[in-house]
């Protein structure tokens, strides 16, 4: 039985994040499921796992974390000899290629994410959730993340993946936004138009590791 539990929706881009951080390291879990429609990540059990009510929260044994992104550093320490192994760089490239891992997922964070987080919540989530669309939040989201993209598209010209010439965590990162800008609303484009990011999408969005992460979405009840 898998010792591993990953608490929260699939939907949520933070919890596929996890999700597809385990399948590269090929970790048996148990996804528990959170109801958050019913206020589940409100419950006072809850919140002993997660003390600010959001997904995903996770336990691997004694061990519970919650975050994504330090959920998936976790992951690559404790498993390091399972599964993709250079997710968080290699010995070879020592403390140089985990920098370079680093900067790159700082990058998501900082500067990807804002943006992007707030085109896929006005595109995606918000008709689904009966909100009124902001076109002034779009429109200045949109600016700030093309210019992300530019950078990203300089800087994907010169090496395979953002850290290097192997898949990484920085890239594994960026995939649950992306999926959803490329896939469920009209801006996918901002990825897809230019060379180097669209090139690096479709290969990063082929990875085995994210298909099972999409298969799992769509096996929710409808």
């Amino acid at each position: 039985m898998a010792s591993v539990t990953v608490y929260g929706p699939p939907m949520s881009t933070a919890v596929c994040r996890v999700l597809a951080c385990l399948f590269e390291k090929e970790v048996d879990f148990k996804l528990a499921r959170v109801d958050m429609a019913k206020g589940e990540h409100k419950s006072p059990d809850y919140l002993k796992l997660q003390p600010f009510g959001q997904v995903p929260a996770f336990q691997d044994e004694l061990t519970t974390i919650f975050e994504s992104r330090a959920i998936c550093r976790y992951i690559c320490d404790k498993y390091a000899e399972r599964g993709n192994k250079t997710l968080m760089g290699n010995k070879e490239g020592g403390f140089v290629a985990r920098a370079a891992i680093e900067q790159w997922l700082e990058a998501e964070g900082q500067s990807f994410n804002p943006p992007s987080s707030a085109l896929v919540f006005q595109l995606a989530f918000a008709p689904l959730m009966g909100l009124k669309q902001d076109p002034a939040a779009v429109e200045q989201n949109e600016a700030k993340l093309a210019k992300v993209l530019d950078v990203y598209d300089k800087r994907l010209g010169e090496s395979r993946y953002l850290a290097g010439d192997e898949f990484s965590l920085a890239d594994l990162s960026h995939l649950p936004n992306s999926h959803i800008l490329v896939n469920k609303t009209e801006k996918g484009q901002l990825l897809t138009s230019r060379k180097n990011v669209g090139r690096w999408w479709e290969e990063v969005s082929a990875r085995p590791s994210w298909k099972k992460v999409v298969e799992m979405q769509r096996a929710l009840p409808a």
